[in-house]
């Protein structure tokens, strides 16, 4: 049989690889910006316009021109066309739209205008209390579901725990490779974004407890064997169903980030990766979690630290 938690120190550096990065990204937003991930307007503030052009644009141009009028935090994005512009700016007045679109009619083209909006700050944060909210409360009720409904397997609580870890797993994944997009390419975090996280989280712990499932009717069943050895055998036993159920989704994903418009791309790509990460953190994090828990090697590894200087200088 193959051993797949025999390499769970493996996964955990690939992982511990993949989320430092992340972590240092978040940190140099901070200095930069004031929080780990750029604001849209959607948190910050202010207007967006959507415009038509007669003929294809160039996004650099039309930025040029909010840029000379001292609004430099302007983002322009295109759609699939190239001809309809997607502008994020600061709060305009009413004579400064007017003379900011008489400049863009004379500089770049006419233009039609599709849409124009001015977001207060208040939505954003509202969306955040309330995304926090129902993250907390939701971690909360998974960690005593599992108990509950894991409480003829020996250490249930731990089962919980380690789901959410797993989830946290696939948040940090997610918010670090949004860090590092807003800091190469200006990507900015809108009420999308955290409709993307919590779908995440939802897939993540959904695909974890269908392991854990198998766990719990394997115990019973394989008393004279080691807890490590039915971990690792309910994983293989779920495994085509886990990767079968997950690439399904991703290779939808996969058509809409590349035919899908641009106006849902970021959406698409936190979602394309959270379910990637989600299911490695399924099979390589949250199942190995219970096996190092069991086997209590976090103590060992923490003594072994702690002892080492102890060593040396004596």
């Amino acid at each position: 049989m193959f051993n797949i938690i025999q390499r769970r120190y493996l996964y955990f550096a690939i992982s511990a690889a993949i989320i430092i990065p992340g972590i240092v990204a978040m940190v140099i937003s901070i200095a930069r910006f004031g929080t780990p991930l750029r604001l849209s307007i959607d948190f910050t503030g202010g207007s967006m316009m959507e415009l038509r052009f007669e003929k294809p644009i160039e996004p650099g141009t039309v930025r040029a021109v909010f840029v000379e009028n001292g609004l430099g935090d302007t983002i322009v994005t295109t759609a699939g066309d190239e001809r309809t512009a997607l502008i994020r700016c600061k709060v305009l007045e009413e004579e400064q739209k007017v003379q900011l679109q008489a400049e863009l009619r004379q500089r770049v083209g006419d233009f039609e205008e599709l849409r124009y909006e001015m977001v207060g700050p208040t939505v954003g944060e509202e969306v955040t209390r309330a995304a926090t909210i129902a993250v907390i409360a939701a971690s909360v009720v998974i960690v005593f579901f599992i108990w509950w409904a894991f409480r003829k397997v020996p250490n249930s609580f731990r089962y919980g725990i380690c789901a959410i870890s797993a989830m946290a797993h696939d948040v940090l994944v997610a918010t670090g490779l949004f860090s590092m997009a807003g800091l190469f390419f200006g990507w900015e975090v809108d009420a999308l974004f955290l409709t993307a996280l919590l779908t995440v989280i939802g897939f993540s712990v959904q695909d974890t407890i269908v392991v854990y499932d198998r766990i719990r009717e394997n115990v019973p069943k394989r008393r004279g064997e080691d807890y490590e050895t039915i971990v690792n055998r309910s994983l293989l036993e779920t495994l085509h169903r886990s990767l079968a159920t997950q690439l399904n989704a991703i290779f939808v994903l996969t058509a809409i980030l590349f035919f899908g418009g641009a106006t849902i791309k970021q959406f698409v790509v936190v979602l394309l990766v959270g379910m990637i990460s989600g299911t490695y953190s399924s099979i390589f994090n949250a199942v190995p979690l219970l096996v190092v828990w069991n086997n209590g090697e976090v103590g060992r590894f923490l003594r072994r630290v702690f002892r080492g200087p102890s060593r040396a200088t004596t």
